[in-house]
């Protein structure tokens, strides 16, 4: 898919620049830092040699007159998925879905498909990439207990079950939760954990997987990713990883995915990841999902068996997982209002999900498990364990997903087609009941059409999109395609955004999203006492407009505590923050009655320089940079203005799109 070339390398500073706020940026670690060639460096040429290129040939020093000229840093952001399942994950062929990674592909190319309730489908526009990450427990086998596999349905569990499947309706759908509920408390019947039976099962649909990858995989057009969910969920607290390879079949053939059923502990998988890239030569990393769903369990101090975290530990988690899924179809893992209660913006996507755990199973989430299950707290408690442990365990950036089992990743607000076969559009869908327990229920209308995960690569291949994401260089949105730009250093000022060459003056004197500050001195960004930061954003071209950019701040001080604060960046129109540093909202222009709205407020893009005020450098912090769009119609209003329905008064009808840009980290060392 061809997009236009980012449009602030050029960007003009066309709105209001707040000079009290603060931001936050990123940037790839040294090892992995992208080098960048020739823009202000007289000693650079055209073809790299001394010499080459000028006017005479006899190695004199010149500036190419062609400012492209030995560029070599991402100028594109790619928009996909990274979360996304099709029939061969059980639950989701248990639900009712049909459709092959095949189908999955040709429809995040841009192809109308047929649904698996029979609705012709259509992306508006079609994804960069995809990575079908079906889930490795069983991969396939659900299908053959359908089939009536006689090494299967001589159990009596799974035969009742392939019973349901061919009854289909509710019979089918409890058969799905018992399924999952099967698989958080141990409990699946033995021949699906039978290697005997199940192994040729996996190995025969994981190899026709990475073909059918293969088939689809076009660099430059369309990168099909390999990869797979190890799912963990003791309890019902999920502590799920979505395994990502940068290789191809050749490689991913020779092993056959690692599965939580062999081993529920991180710990575990790591040791397998190893030895694949021992084995092949390949390369692999992890990225954990559904945080709000963990009960606590995803950034607690003790590993899995329950020891405090080592310092090996820590190293193995930073390495393997590099990025955190911010918000998906099952809520947003950012923060809780109980959590940041001074964080307006704080009460996004959790509607519902704040109940438990994945299964309502266990017990309830309560307030003192929130610091350890949330991304922002996650952050918090990462500068709290490098200072006790020297390492960083919860050193992430972010990334989107959407966590669909129906094959298609269709989660534009107008065109959302839910996460399950039984979300698919109709009149009533809405208030389907989805879990129960703890007196609590979770209906469809809970759910939300995201999330996307955007990756500033250099090419669109799997090469460089894995390259991108292991350096974090990424950012995570809740459906949106906005653009966004985020740099971090210590010597930046105004006129970088001035000179309209934002991505130069970032790449050349700091660091993007994912990285460290201190890498930001090896670059040549120095004499600030506190750090700089620029920040650019544009909406997306068949969105809405931005409402404001945010910066949030956390910090660890001596006595071993944490904070949080908010600052406002930029923002559209000629608003002022009270007092107390608020900022008046946008305004509304949505009309529910016919799910539309206007681009009459906002701006179409916003850019600002920033300085940490506050800054202190004795003390280890993070910060990372948040988008807000004007507010929008929910799919919810798009339902009820097609349904010609009336939903329940608490059904949200609109909200406020945004991004988060992966942070950036400063240590006092």
């Amino acid at each position: 898919m061809l997009r236009r070339p980012l449009p602030w390398i050029t960007l003009a500073l066309g709105a209001t620049l707040a000079g009290a706020a603060a931001l936050a940026v990123s940037g790839p670690q040294a090892e992995e830092a992208i080098p960048v060639r020739g823009l202000v460096d007289h000693t650079d040429t055209l073809d790299g040699a001394p010499g080459a290129g000028t006017a005479a040939g006899q190695g004199a020093r010149a500036k190419p007159y062609s400012p492209y000229a030995g560029r070599t840093y991402p100028t594109r952001v790619f928009f996909g998925d990274t979360h996304h399942h099709t029939a061969n994950s059980g639950d989701a062929f248990m639900g009712g879905n049909r459709l092959s990674p095949e189908q999955a592909y040709r429809f995040a190319r841009g192809e109308e498909v047929v649904s698996s309730t029979g609705q012709p489908v259509k992306l508006s526009r079609p994804l960069d990439f995809l990575v079908i990450s079906d889930h490795a427990e069983g991969l396939g086998v659900i299908e053959q207990v359908a089939a009536g596999n006689p090494a299967l349905s001589a159990d009596a569990t799974l035969r009742r079950w392939g019973e349901a499947l061919k009854a289909g309706g509710k019979k089918q759908q409890d058969a799905m939760n018992e399924l999952v509920s099967a698989q958080a408390q141990g409990t699946l019947p033995a021949p699906v954990k039978d290697p005997a039976v199940v192994v040729p099962i996996m190995r025969s649909v994981w190899q026709s997987y990475t073909a059918t990858a293969e088939r689809y995989n076009d660099p430059g057009r369309f990168t099909a990713m390999i990869g797979y969910e190890w799912t963990s969920v003791p309890g019902g607290n999920n502590l799920h990883r979505n395994v990502l390879f940068r290789d191809g079949k050749a490689r991913a053939d020779q092993i056959l995915p690692f599965s939580a059923w062999q081993s529920e502990d991180p710990e575990k998988l790591w040791d397998w990841m190893a030895r694949y890239e021992a084995k092949t030569g390949g390369r692999l990393l992890a990225i954990p999902h559904n945080a709000n769903l963990s009960n606590g369990r995803m950034f607690e101090l003790v590993d899995f068996g329950g020891a405090p975290l080592s310092r090996s530990y820590a190293e193995r988690r930073s390495r393997w997982e590099p990025l955190q899924e911010m918000m998906q179809t099952k809520g947003s893992s950012e923060t809780h209002p109980s959590l940041s209660p001074n964080d307006e913006f704080a009460n996004f996507g959790i509607s519902g999900w704040e109940y438990g755990n994945l299964t309502l199973e266990d017990k309830p989430e309560s307030p003192e498990m929130r610091p350890f299950m949330y991304l922002r707290g996650g952050l918090a408690q990462g500068l709290l364990q490098e200072q006790k442990l020297g390492v960083n365990p919860f050193r992430f950036g972010f990334i989107g997903g959407t966590d669909v089992h129906n094959s298609l990743t269709a989660i534009e607000e107008e065109n959302f087609f839910g996460k399950h076969v039984n979300q698919e559009p109709r009149a009533d869908r809405w208030k389907h009941l989805s879990k129960q327990g703890f007196g609590k229920t979770r209906y469809t209308w809970q759910y939300e059409a995201a999330g996307y995960a955007a990756v500033w690569a250099t090419a669109n291949s799997r090469e460089a999109l894995w390259d991108a994401m292991k350096r974090r260089e990424t950012y995570a949105t809740s459906g949106t395609r906005m653009t966004v730009r985020f740099f971090g250093g210590w010597g930046f000022k105004p006129e970088d955004l001035r000179r309209g060459s934002l991505a130069d003056a970032g790449y050349r004197k700091g660091v993007p999203m994912g990285g460290d500050l201190a890498q930001a001195a090896k670059a040549g960004s120095h004499g600030d006492s506190a750090p700089t930061f620029l920040v650019a954003a544009l909406k997306d071209p068949e969105g809405a407009n931005l409402d404001r950019i945010q910066v949030i701040k956390i910090w660890s001080d001596r006595s071993g505590r944490s904070h949080e604060r908010i600052h406002e960046v930029v923002w559209a129109g000629d608003r002022k923050p009270d007092a107390n540093g608020t900022l008046p909202p946008v305004g509304d222009t949505v009309d529910v009655a016919t799910a539309s709205w206007t681009n009459t407020i906002g701006a179409p893009e916003l850019a600002a320089f920033w300085r940490d005020p506050q800054f202190d450098a004795s003390q280890r912090a993070v910060y990372y940079a948040r988008v807000i769009e004007i507010p929008t119609p929910r799919w919810t209003a798009y339902d009820a203005m097609r349904f010609g329905i009336s939903m329940a008064p608490e059904v949200p009808m609109k909200h406020q799109e945004r991004a988060w840009t992966s942070p950036i980290w400063y240590s006092p060392s």
